[in-house]
């Protein structure tokens, strides 16, 4: 395979995704990872594709997080560094894949950073990430037991990677789930 399209990515997830919360984060991923692309000045169609896909086996096989996606994309044919990319965003959790390019440093912050910001929407009155900010979401940062399963340690580790403030991160990453928000169920009543 040359590189993966959008369509052949969406087609692998549907087809080992049933969850439908899955695949809202998967399709949260994808475009919080295209508007870094968009951003940064980098390849979107190929940062797009490794956020969509990133999740793949979690659905089925959660103790083998990352091991069966990688075994997934090699029978059919993916590239390596599109390979690395999606390992790269378990590093320290279930894999040994150290992000090293901008792409893999990006996909570590937000993967679980784009879950607190849409648990904080779904908290707001309007239930919608389009009047959302960042106070928002850096407010419900410290109460450890609000969306309890966000690594924020992850989060923090991947920003510093960037070279970027996490308020900075925590708005860009609103703004790219924003272009979804529909799909993903936080358009709330806006």
């Amino acid at each position: 395979m040359t590189r993966p399209t959008r369509e052949e990515a969406y087609r692998l997830l549907t087809k080992y995704v049933e969850n439908d919360s899955q695949i809202k984060h998967a399709l949260a991923v994808e475009a919080t990872m295209k508007h870094f692309a968009e951003l940064f000045g980098e390849d979107v169609e190929k940062w797009s594709v490794i956020g969509l896909i990133h999740d793949l086996d979690y659905d089925k096989y959660p103790e083998e997080h990352c091991k069966v996606t990688e075994q997934i994309l090699r029978e059919e044919g993916w590239p390596e560094d599109y390979i690395r990319g999606v390992l790269s965003h378990g590093w320290k959790l279930c894999t040994d894949v150290e992000p090293k390019e901008m792409m893999e440093k990006t996909i570590y912050a937000v993967d679980e950073l784009t879950g607190l910001v849409a648990a904080t929407a779904l908290m707001r009155p309007s239930k919608s990430i389009m009047d959302m900010e960042a106070k928002s979401v850096k407010k419900k940062w410290g109460q450890k037991s609000f969306a309890a399963g966000v690594n924020r340690e992850v989060i923090e580790e991947g920003v510093a990677m960037m070279g970027m403030e996490l308020m900075e991160v925590i708005n860009q990453t609103i703004l790219g789930m924003r272009k979804v928000a529909e799909e993903i169920g936080l358009k709330g009543d806006l």
